[in-house]
């Protein structure tokens, strides 16, 4: 039982450093279950293997080391996709085992034969079929090889016949993951240190590349004088113990950001890839350092491009750094920066019976959340509240679906990172589109005992994209979402549930909730109108314009009520 290729593939596995493997059993894959059963490598048993994908993505993307999800032939294999494609644009160290029919039925048309490695190449850094038992173990060493070298989804398909059959004795192949030192030429250093030392008006902007550099990217911006804007993707790594700190720029930024990007003579950008060009200035010299030489100015054009670590650049970089006296840019900014947070933080309920809105209920759970909490939100305005109102402290994580932004990723993102922090508290913020899209995997929490907390943010429809639809001038369709009660649904599965509709009922609600022992659901009703606003004064003429037309065609369309409560809800 212990020599066949299904056990010498889960033994590389469990070798190569994976730890848990999501998915759901079948036929063809029944196999290489029974391998893992015997092995370290714990199985968790999702509702939808597309929830799997997501829990894997996030457990490899907050420890960095290698997490695998396991498929049947054909439908079992697909419902992964989306999950994989997540994983993979966030350089998400995973292995799929997509398991196939058996090879004599292959190119015949057979039920379930899907030919996964065309279908599967487009979300990975490498994707081959073991085509016999003689190359088992070297294509599994190779792909997971690929897997933590190139940062990305791996994905090995795996006929049932081959899984089953003897094991062949091959060389002592083995996974080599370690991590080569990478910075510019001593000659690229040069010139990028006389610019910035003879620039004033320098401006940093700070991506997840910087990840593990926070102490060389705020060393550098003291001896620059220069305020620091971040990604998304960069506040965690960024944002905290960082007097130089000016928050996001981007539709969900704040205008300090936005302005300090804009206004400069210089931009560094470091481990950025940040996608929107209309917020890169286009007058100032903008240099850019990153890992991945195909990110070099592809967004907008720089003057200088240097490949390297953003941590070993900086420290070969800042003993040419002169030190910069002129505060005056950077205090500008930093002001504006502090002047919106006191005012994002003062925002209070007029009474009890008062409506919540996300802004609200979001800074209450950031309140009570434990200092080292990790949080996992859905796209759209629930990621928007915990990029901006969520404080990390160097401590706390955020994930959502920043590159991929795809709906229903909170939820399961939150059953990995539980799975592999099984002590620290983990908080999904869920849209009500959302959760309901895999409704079903609240059944893992109960199954893996898996005590994640999740609010649901129920506006009663896709907020988002009706924001997007009265931007372009349309009076929003198919936008409208008829809930449950969430609570209640949330007990009938086996959870702890509540609903809470009132301000005043709030924080003692989020108290209870957080306090549960075990998975805990609490729904809560937010105001539908409240808008995503960008940073002012950025709005741009369409999105007037858009919003004047979806003005008059309610109005016209009887939704006065709607127009005055949108108004009441955003304009202070």
């Amino acid at each position: 039982m212990g020599n066949r290729v299904a056990d010498l593939l889960v033994k590389t596995l469990q070798a190569a450093g994976v730890k848990t493997c999501y998915g759901i059993v079948g036929d063809t894959m029944n196999r290489i279950a029974h391998a893992i059963d015997r092995s370290e490598i714990d199985w968790v048993h999702v509702r939808h293997e597309e929830a799997g994908a997501f829990a894997a993505a996030a457990e490899g993307l907050l420890t960095g080391r290698l997490t695998a999800c396991a498929g049947t032939c054909g439908p079992g294999s697909l419902h992964f996709i989306n999950g994989l494609y997540e994983a993979n644009r966030n350089r998400a160290p995973v292995i799929l085992i997509a398991t196939q029919i058996v090879r004599q039925d292959l190119g015949f048309e057979s039920i379930q034969e899907v030919d996964l490695d065309d279908v599967l190449k487009g979300c990975s850094v490498y994707c081959e079929m073991i085509l016999t038992p003689e190359q088992a173990h070297r294509k599994t060493v190779a792909a997971c090889q690929a897997a933590l070298t190139k940062r990305g989804v791996a994905v090995l398909v795996v006929p049932a016949d081959v899984a089953n059959a003897a094991a062949h004795v091959e060389p002592p192949y083995a996974v080599h993951a370690r991590q080569p030192l990478i910075r510019p030429s001593d000659g690229d250093l040069d010139e990028i240190a006389a610019i910035l030392n003879r620039s004033e008006a320098i401006t940093i902007y700070a991506g997840a590349g910087c990840a593990g550099a926070h102490d060389e990217v705020v060393s550098t911006a003291a001896r620059l004088r220069a305020p620091m804007a971040h990604t998304s993707r960069g506040k965690d790594f960024l944002e905290y113990d960082n007097p130089y700190n000016v928050g996001m720029t981007g539709i969900i930024g704040g205008p300090a950001g936005y302005h300090a990007i804009l206004d400069c003579d210089v931009l560094l950008l470091l481990g950025a890839d940040f996608a929107w060009g209309q917020f890169y200035p286009n007058k100032a010299t903008i240099i850019q350092i990153d890992i991945d030489a195909t990110h070099i100015g592809r967004r907008h054009p720089v003057a200088i491009g240097a490949v390297g670590n953003i941590k070993a650049t900086l420290e070969s970089l800042l003993p040419r750094l002169k030190q910069h006296e002129d505060s005056a840019f950077l205090a500008a900014h930093v002001k504006r920066h502090q002047k919106d947070v006191a005012s994002a933080k003062a925002e209070t309920v007029s009474d009890s019976q008062s409506a919540i809105s996300g802004t609200y209920l979001t800074k209450i759970i950031n309140e009570h959340a434990a200092e080292d909490a990790l949080f996992a939100a859905d796209d759209g305005t629930a990621a928007v509240w915990m990029l901006r109102h969520i404080d990390t402290g160097g401590k706390r994580r955020t994930f959502a679906s920043l590159l991929h932004g795809t709906m229903a990723s909170g939820m399961a993102s939150a059953l990995g990172l539980q799975k592999c922090q099984p002590d620290r508290q983990v908080i999904c913020l869920a849209g009500d589109g959302g959760l309901a899209m895999l409704l079903g995997d609240l059944l893992t929490t109960v199954q893996h005992d898996l005590p994640i907390k999740i609010v649901v943010y129920d506006n009663g429809k896709l907020g988002f994209v009706e924001i997007e639809q009265k931007a372009a001038g349309l009076v929003p369709v198919f936008t409208d979402l008829k809930n449950p009660d969430f609570g209640e649904v949330a007990k009938a599965m086996g959870l702890w549930g509540h609903r809470v509709a009132k301000a005043g009922e709030l924080e003692d609600s989020i108290k209870t909730w957080l306090a549960q022992p075990g998975p805990a659901l609490l729904h809560v009703k937010v105001n539908p109108m409240q808008l995503v606003m960008p940073p002012s004064p950025l709005v741009s003429p369409e999105a007037v314009i858009g919003m004047g037309v979806y003005t008059a065609k309610a109005m016209l369309h009887g939704k006065g009520r709607d127009i005055w409560e949108m108004m009441v809800e955003n304009i202070p």
